[in-house]
């Protein structure tokens, strides 16, 4: 868009030359990366369920066109607007937990999705930016007049949530959820009594749903001690990263990928260990760690304390729900079907992060005519 001046003051030229052009190439080289691994790892799947061998990539490809246009139209969202449009999607997502409690769609034992026409819509994978964001401001909002119920609204609100992602139940959701409150709570300065506090809940949390659901205790006993129960899976994937070795086998070439039922979605990052090998398995990680440190780099100096928070706390969701679908695959965590981040194949997945990444970008963006005036703000 060399035919933009910086100079201009169209909604397009403010929108250019404001936001940051780096982290934007980079997600969409991750995104490039996961239309590349679904492509590879989801045909056989689709035939082992009697589909058509391109159904995925299909599916994959129309979310992703959306999932796409809505992350580049957050971008142009200012800082209020980004909050308002937060709090509306928290509100929606926790009457669509209530929802999907009573008439969601039962999986596996959980009742996680809402059936809609030709697509499955999981709420909780939208309620994490959301509330995100929401503790942000309340947070930031209190913290300016140096007062405690910011902290206090927040500890309720993580409750809800908490309660309504246990019931379902998700877990791995959860802690998600808290490890982002977590960070949130640190990056505002809180005292550690509101630290220790919320991490004693995520504990409590994590302690009832494995005397309450068969399915956590096996997970978490098959990882404590692997002859305790089935970890074919996990077998399967620390395989994939044995064959792939430093260089892999090439694209499309993997055949440890063949017996697993979920390479294309929880295990997607086994694919890209056996075909690409070690180099690109560290490039990857190395991408996601360079959108993160980007990402808080351009906010710290930013003087808006409400900024920092949301976009600490969405980028921290962000890299730890990276770092479980990672460690899940290499036997590092108890294994937990969560997607890789942009990469992973899922409809629910791909729209939540990219709203999420939209409205990082949209934070993210430096504006040039009250870069000066926003110095010393602590919200929006």
């Amino acid at each position: 868009m060399s035919f933009l001046s910086r100079t201009d003051q169209s909604i397009l030229g403010q929108w250019w030359w404001t936001i940051d052009r780096k982290l934007l190439v980079c997600l969409i080289f991750l995104i490039a990366v996961g239309v590349a691994l679904v492509t590879t790892a989801s045909p056989p799947v689709a035939m082992r369920i009697g589909l058509d061998q391109y159904h995925f990539v299909l599916r994959h490809l129309v979310i992703l066109v959306p999932s796409f246009l809505m992350m580049v139209s957050l971008s142009f969202l200012d800082h209020r607007s980004v909050w308002r449009i937060s709090s509306l999607v928290f509100v929606l997502s926790i009457f669509a937990l209530i929802y999907t409690l009573i008439n969601g769609l039962e999986i596996k034992g959980a009742r996680r999705w809402i059936s809609l026409p030709g697509f499955s819509l999981q709420p909780s994978e939208f309620i994490k930016p959301a509330f995100i964001v929401v503790i942000s401001w309340f947070i930031s909002k209190a913290k300016s007049k140096s007062e405690s119920w910011g902290v206090k609204i927040s500890l309720g609100l993580y409750a809800l949530v908490v309660s309504l992602l246990i019931l379902q139940p998700d877990i791995g959701m959860t802690f998600v959820v808290t490890c982002s409150l977590i960070i949130v709570f640190v990056l505002a300065g809180l005292p550690l009594r509101f630290l220790f506090l919320s991490a004693m809940l995520g504990v409590l949390a994590l302690v009832i749903a494995y005397f309450s659901f068969s399915h956590v205790q096996s997970r978490i006993d098959r990882f404590l001690n692997p002859g305790s129960g089935d970890t074919f899976q996990v077998e399967k994937s620390l395989e994939a990263f044995r064959a792939g070795g430093v260089f892999g086998v090439g694209p499309g070439q993997g055949t440890v990928k063949l017996g697993l039922p979920d390479v294309h979605a929880d295990f997607i990052f086994s694919t890209l260990a056996e075909e690409f090998g070690l180099i690109f398995v560290l490039l990857l990680i190395g991408l996601y760690g360079y959108i993160i440190l980007r990402g808080m780099n351009r906010v710290m100096d930013s003087g808006n304390l409400f900024v920092m928070l949301s976009v600490g706390g969405l980028l921290g969701m962000f890299g730890v729900q990276a770092l479980i679908h990672m460690g899940s695959a290499l036997s590092l965590l108890p294994a937990k079907g969560m997607t890789l981040p942009f990469v992973s194949y899922g409809g629910s997945s791909l729209l939540s992060i990219s709203y999420t990444m939209g409205m990082v970008l949209a934070l993210t963006r430096r504006n040039r005519r009250e870069g000066i005036a926003y110095k010393g703000r602590s919200g929006v």
